[in-house]
């Protein structure tokens, strides 16, 4: 087995089905800008492309990308691809992500020497039956399972067909939950009446004295640029969607499917307008219930309340529009959406799906409901709207709480003592 030394750095090689702009393929380039470089090189390989990718991202960040074309059950016919590959490259861990590529990652383990270390980034009652019995029953054939969650670690043991957990096995279980880098993650200060967490802390010893930013339109879409001040006419973000200036903001950064169950997200929105009449409420992404949620809003009446803009590289300038973030996810892992706007100083008000529930401390960073009583989310909302120092308590607190708790820099560390750890059992 290859080991990282000073002249050499780590190979490591994520696996993952797909490039799309979910939480799972995100960390990958997140984790990556904050990884010790000098010691670690990333490679990741992928096997279905679609339209939507982050590949320019990982790039970016450092790593290089290969793909192999296979749909999900094809995956099984790369096999020998795959060892080659690892072969060819000289990886010395392979870190799967998701069951689909966990599975794969371990029939090609049976044929080579190499840690195998998978990242869990759901509860397993979740998956479809097929993905759900091939990651039970393949689950013992690595070295570390990471769970985001400690609710994903508990769903990890209560499915498993074997006990993989018994004293001397191979298996161990992890639990690293997700992180955000807090120093991207800032709240763009666009209202200058708001003083922001940063504001309250400018001794605070930061890498980079952060500049706030403006918006600008160009091309269709929005960019944000670094410049303090608001030129004088200038157009911002709100006023290319048209909420007005005071107007408070309910969003959600989200892949439009069943799990986010968004069609609730529109009810309470609607509830909420009844009482609140003056919010506005703002969509970031993009996914197959897209048309149901946007027909939705259309028979509603009400569109002038909504906007959708889809998917967004840079959600950051969105997050900043934001009053309240709102979740109502039948089922989580450890949404990285949601840390990324309590970085951003936005309060939230979601059920106590997956992880939420380990993040959301109920009345200091928002509020929770159960996932079957969404509709308490209404109440909480309209509090929140109707008080405006609980609100900016709460921001507060939320970014506060990613600092301390939900940091990149603590997720990365475990993470690289993970690598290191593997690879000494596997010398």
């Amino acid at each position: 087995m290859k080991s990282g030394s000073n002249s050499k750095r780590i190979k490591v090689l994520h696996l993952i089905k797909s490039l799309g702009r979910g939480g799972a393929e995100k960390l990958i380039p997140e984790t990556a800008l904050v990884h010790d470089q000098s010691r670690f090189e990333f490679h990741c390989l992928y096997f279905y492309h679609q339209d939507e990718n982050i590949i320019d991202e990982l790039e970016r960040a450092g790593i290089q990308v290969h793909l192999i074309p296979a749909g999900n059950l094809e995956l099984f016919f790369q096999i020998k691809k795959v060892k080659h590959f690892i072969l060819e490259h000289g990886f010395d861990i392979i870190h799967a992500h998701l069951p689909w590529a966990g599975i794969l990652a371990r029939f090609v383990g049976k044929e080579l020497s190499i840690p195998i270390v998978y990242t869990e980034h759901n509860t397993w009652e979740r998956y479809n039956k097929i993905s759900y019995w091939g990651n039970r029953l393949s689950f013992k054939h690595q070295d570390v399972a990471i769970a985001v969650s400690n609710e994903v670690a508990l769903s990890m043991r209560l499915n498993s067909i074997w006990d993989p957990y018994r004293r001397g096995g191979r298996l161990k279980v992890r639990v690293v939950q997700n992180g955000v880098n807090t120093e991207v993650f800032r709240r763009e200060k666009q209202d200058p009446r708001r003083e922001t967490l940063d504001d309250r802390h400018k001794t605070q010893d930061n890498s980079q004295e952060y500049q706030g930013s403006g918006i600008k339109y160009q091309d269709g879409g929005y960019a944000s640029f670094e410049n303090s001040e608001r030129v004088l006419g200038t157009p911002t973000l709100r006023d290319h969607l048209g909420i007005p200036e005071n107007a408070p903001v309910i969003g959600k950064v989200a892949v439009f499917r069943s799990q986010k169950r968004l069609w609730l997200w529109v009810e309470l929105a609607l509830r909420i307008l009844k009482k609140c009449p003056e919010t506005h409420f703002l969509l970031v992404g993009d996914g197959e219930w897209r048309e149901r949620i946007l027909n939705q809003i259309k028979k509603s009446g009400k569109g002038t309340h909504f906007h959708w803009v889809g998917v967004q590289k840079n959600v950051v300038p969105y997050l900043s529009l934001m009053d309240i973030y709102l979740s109502t996810s039948e089922f989580e892992g450890l949404p990285i959406a949601m840390l990324e706007a309590m970085s951003c100083e936005v309060p939230v008000v979601a059920t106590r799906a997956g992880g939420i529930g380990e993040v959301i401390q109920h009345g200091n960073q928002g509020f929770l409901t159960e996932i079957e009583e969404w509709e308490g989310l209404e109440g909480y909302c309209v509090e929140l709207l109707q008080n405006s120092d609980l609100r900016h308590t709460m921001a507060l607190a939320a970014r506060e709480r990613v600092i301390e708790k939900f940091s990149m820099k603590r997720m990365v560390s475990e993470l690289e003592g993970i690598y290191l750890e593997v690879i000494k059992v596997g010398k």
